[in-house]
This record gives structure tokens, C-alpha cells and sequence, in this order.
């Protein structure tokens, strides 16, 4: 999609979603329809990247999910991805992308599989062992991301970050939208999280295992709410080495915590490591932030976004990292929410500086 076409589009979603009320579906009291529609505009200007100057470009996602529940234990779930455009992702010369969200490409023969669009599909049954202690199983196509590295501040790419890097922990290289299973256990403060997924090709073209484990604990303090999560991935031995040599393991761990620090300010952590026998882009990452409500100035729905994220190189040319990232989101109805988005980046490599600049941004989304 040419660079006029995505900021067109984009700019034509967000008038008609200002336009539109927020809609929701409950069909019957056990079918359900709801998901996100989302347009961005990104525009990067860069240093130190040749044959990758400043450009603009515009990408629309959506995602619908339908949820139906036979009875009150279980719940069968299918979640589709339709994209127009890959934005920045596939213009910029940074590791790091700069948009988290599925776009074209992504929803396309996914984990190369064959399969366009079908991004979720499982059932779960849920065993009530009391009011407060229950335990979800699930099993079919699945996304680790639902159930491991949960944080309040900085998991959502359509409404607070933009950036990977500060949406998840990319050390725990999460995957998304293939066959597994999770057990999701909550026992009052307590909740543990189980996933096992096959998924179809990694980056050496190789079909591999994930395991994943998360552990968890809730307060409500005098401070607020907040969430402490350690978090356990790993992966079978069919990753390439550095050297394209032989095939390794993966594993990692990650801490992540948010915590509410009153009524209008909260913040968040993730630091977390991964072995580096495999070949890797970063062995470490360093994240946080802070958000700030808008009731703070009378706009209750609004809020700020201030986050970074340093990351270590691992086992392959690169040396470090850094992403910065802030936005404001205004809160236009239920639902509806427009965004401006601006983040620094820059990669410095072994043999030298690599790439660094400026992202520009504004998202528009609407969740129904």
C-alpha cells in the first residue's frame, strides 16, 4: 500500500469512527461478537540508516472476536484478523518495529501454516472449586500473550503503547495464533498460568515447542491496586546458534509488576533474561514507566503514557537497544479513544552506531 493511500485510509477509518458510537454485541445471553477496530498514521525521521529516510505510512487492523457459551463452565472462542497495510513495520530499520499490532503481513499465512486470518480458536471449561478458586482449561489455537506477561499499563498496543518493547517482554519471545493448551488457576490473591503451544515456524524455518509459566499475586494496599507476575518460557531445541551450526534450546524469565500509587498515577516494571545459545537478538530487557489518569485535569477517560525500555544485545551483532515512548489518549466516547504517539529509538551495533530517530504517531480505536 503506497504511503498516500495508508494516511488516507487511516485518516477516512478515524473520521467515520468519530462519527460512529461505540457498538457492542450480545446477541443472546450466550453468544457474543466484540473485537477492535484500529487506524494509525506513522511518520519516522531518521539518523545513521541509509537507503531508510523519513517516510509516512498508515495501517488499519481489525480483530473480531466471537465468544459463545453453551453453558455457565464452558466457553468456545474465535478470534479473526483482517489487516490493510503494515505501516512503518515494514519500512523501518530498527529491530524493533514500531507498531505491536497484527498487521497485513501478520494475518497472513500464519506461523506459516496456510492459514489467512483465523487468529484464535479454543474451548475452555472451567472447574469452580469455590467462589474464589477456580481452574480454566483451554485447548486449540491459541496466543501466549493472553495468559502470560499480563501488565495493567503497558500490554495493550491499541490503547497504550505502541512499540513491542513495551507491550511485552520480547525476551520471553511469546508466539501467538497456533495449537496449544493453557490451564489459567485462580485461587483468591493467587493466580498461576500454564501454556504449551506447537507452533508452526520460527525465524530458522524450524516447527517448535513453547512452554510457559507464569506465577502471580494481587494487592490492594493503600497505594492502590497492583500486580507482581514472574514469568518462565522456554523452547525446544530447534533454534539455530549463532553460527548456523547447530540447533538449541531457548529459555527465559521475566518479572512484571504494576502497582497503583493512588488515584491518578500508577506504574509498572519488566526485567527479565534469556539464554543465548541460540541465535538472539537481545539477552536482556529493562522496562518501565508510569501513567497518569486524566482526572488529574478534569477529563476522567484520558490518560499519559511515559515508557522505556532498555534492551541487551545477545548472541548475534547487536549491542543495545533503548526505545522511548509517550503518548496521550483521549477518551472521545465508550470505546473510542484517539491517541498521539511519539517515540525514540536507536540500535547501536558491535561493529558500530546503528540506526536512530523519531516515530510520529496517531491512532485512532475503537472497541466494540
Amino acid at each position: 500500500m503506497s504511503n498516500t493511500f495508508g494516511i488516507l485510509l487511516s485518516l477516512a477509518l478515524f473520521l467515520r469512527m468519530v462519527a460512529t458510537p461505540a457498538l457492542a454485541f450480545e446477541v443472546n445471553e450466550r453468544l457474543s461478537i466484540g473485537g477492535v477496530l484500529a487506524g494509525a498514521i506513522q511518520c519516522q525521521d531518521l539518523s545513521d540508516a541509509p537507503g531508510a529516510g523519513s517516510s509516512c505510512e498508515g495501517a488499519v487492523p481489525l480483530q473480531t472476536e466471537f465468544s459463545y457459551r453453551p453453558g455457565e463452565a464452558d466457553e468456545v472462542f474465535v478470534k479473526l484478523g483482517f489487516a490493510a497495510g503494515d505501516g512503518l513495520n515494514g519500512d523501518s530499520p530498527f529491530v524493533i518495529a514500531p507498531w505491536a499490532a497484527d498487521l497485513e503481513d501478520d494475518v497472513k499465512d500464519v506461523n506459516a501454516r496456510g492459514r489467512d486470518h483465523l487468529l484464535a480458536a479454543w474451548y475452555k471449561h472451567t472447574f469452580s472449586v469455590s467462589e474464589d478458586n477456580s481452574l480454566g482449561a483451554s485447548l486449540g489455537v491459541i496466543d501466549a500473550t493472553d495468559y502470560l506477561d499480563e501488565n495493567s499499563y503497558a500490554n495493550d498496543e491499541y490503547t497504550q503503547f505502541m512499540n513491542p518493547a513495551l507491550t511485552n517482554g520480547p525476551n520471553v519471545f511469546l508466539p501467538s495464533y497456533d495449537l496449544g493448551a493453557a490451564l489459567q488457576w485462580d485461587a483468591g490473591r493467587w493466580s498461576v498460568r500454564a501454556v504449551w503451544m506447537d507452533v508452526g515456524e520460527n525465524d530458522d524455518g524450524n516447527e517448535f515447542s513453547f512452554y510457559g509459566l507464569q506465577a502471580g499475586y494481587s494487592v490492594d494496599n493503600s497505594f492502590g491496586a497492583g500486580h507482581y507476575r514472574v514469568v518462565f518460557a522456554g523452547a525446544s531445541r530447534d533454534f539455530l546458534d549463532p553460527a548456523g551450526a547447530r540447533l538449541e534450546h531457548r529459555a527465559g524469565a521475566l518479572l512484571s509488576f504494576d502497582q497503583e500509587f493512588g488515584a491518578v498515577v500508577g506504574g509498572w516494571i519488566r526485567v527479565g533474561w534469556q539464554t543465548d545459545e541460540a541465535a538472539i537478538d537481545y539477552s536482556a530487557i529493562y522496562s518501565g514507566g508510569i501513567d497518569i489518569g486524566g482526572s488529574a485535569w478534569g477529563r476522567d477517560g484520558d490518560n499519559i503514557g511515559l515508557g522505556f525500555a532498555h534492551l541487551d544485545g545477545g548472541s548475534l551483532d547487536i549491542d543495545r537497544s533503548q526505545v522511548a515512548e509517550a503518548y496521550y489518549r483521549w477518551q472521545l466516547r465508550e470505546g473510542l479513544g484517539l491517541t498521539a504517539d511519539i517515540q525514540y529509538q536507536n540500535d547501536d551495533y558491535e561493529t558500530g552506531q546503528g540506526p536512530s530517530g523519531w516515530t510520529f504517531g496517531l491512532r485512532a480505536a475503537a472497541e466494540f
